[in-house]
Formats: C-alpha cells, sequence, structure tokens
C-alpha cells in the first residue's frame, strides 16, 4: 500500500493506514528525520480518540496513551538508544508483547525484537509539505 498526502490532509492519511493495518499490533514507523513520523503518530492517536496529550517521547522513550474505548496505545521512540541492549532495559519489549498498539519510531533499533508481525511503515519527504507512506510487512 501507498498513502501520499499533504500534510493537511494527514488526518485522512492516518484513517487509510487504521483501516489497513487493523490486523496489526506493532507499526514500525520508519524514515528521516522530519519524515513525518511523529506528527501520523498525532493524527493516529487522535483518529483512535486518545485522551491524553500526545507527544514525542523523545527523552521519556515510551510514552503510554488511553483512548475513550479504553484501549492502550504505546508510542516508542527509540532514536536516542544505542543497541537493543538499551532497548530492553527501557521496557519497550514488554509494550511491544503487551498486545496493545504500539506506534516505533526508528525500529531499526529493536530490529530483532519487533515481533514477526509488525507492519512497518515507510516515510519519505516528498517535498516540504507532501508526505509518503509505503507499507511492508
Amino acid at each position: 500500500m501507498e498513502v501520499i498526502f499533504s500534510l493537511n490532509q494527514i488526518e485522512a492519511a492516518a484513517d487509510e493506514i487504521i483501516a489497513f493495518s487493523a490486523n496489526y499490533k506493532v507499526l514500525a514507523l520508519h524514515g528521516e528525520m522530519g519524515a513525518g513520523k511523529t506528527t501520523f503518530t498525532k493524527a493516529y492517536c487522535k483518529a483512535k480518540k486518545v485522551l491524553d496529550n500526545i507527544s514525542s517521547p523523545t527523552f521519556s522513550i515510551i510514552n503510554q496513551y488511553t483512548t475513550e474505548s479504553g484501549e492502550i496505545i504505546y508510542h516508542l521512540d527509540l532514536y536516542r538508544l544505542k543497541n537493543e541492549e538499551e532497548v530492553f532495559s527501557s521496557g519497550a519489549e514488554d509494550c511491544l508483547l503487551s498486545g496493545n498498539t504500539c506506534l516505533v519510531e526508528w525500529p531499526e533499533k529493536a530490529a530483532g525484537i519487533l515481533p514477526d508481525e509488525t507492519l512497518h511503515l515507510y516515510f519519505t519527504s516528498l517535498d516540504t509539505g507532501t508526505r509518503k507512506i509505503v507499507t511492508k510487512l
């Protein structure tokens, strides 16, 4: 699947990805800095009706959100971690194996511990206002 959208259409893109990814609990968000991973995560959480303030977990590594229906969504930002040992120490593995939805930024840092049934989303910045997401299993 491929989705191309302008930044003011990100909510529609998030809805499309949510429908496509309904059978997946772990979404690995790949892309360069500024490609739109965190902005997408905010739109995804908004579409899922998250009650909490949605922010980047760059320093906390893991944010936990709760939706109106009581669903738990974990947002992991592994950018600051050096290797899989630090990923284990952060508690990320517990989130990944919890059965709850996990949105993982910089999943390359945890490649060896991502579940086999992870949906990989590759973000590309086409220009200052347009992004592309390509999904791969």
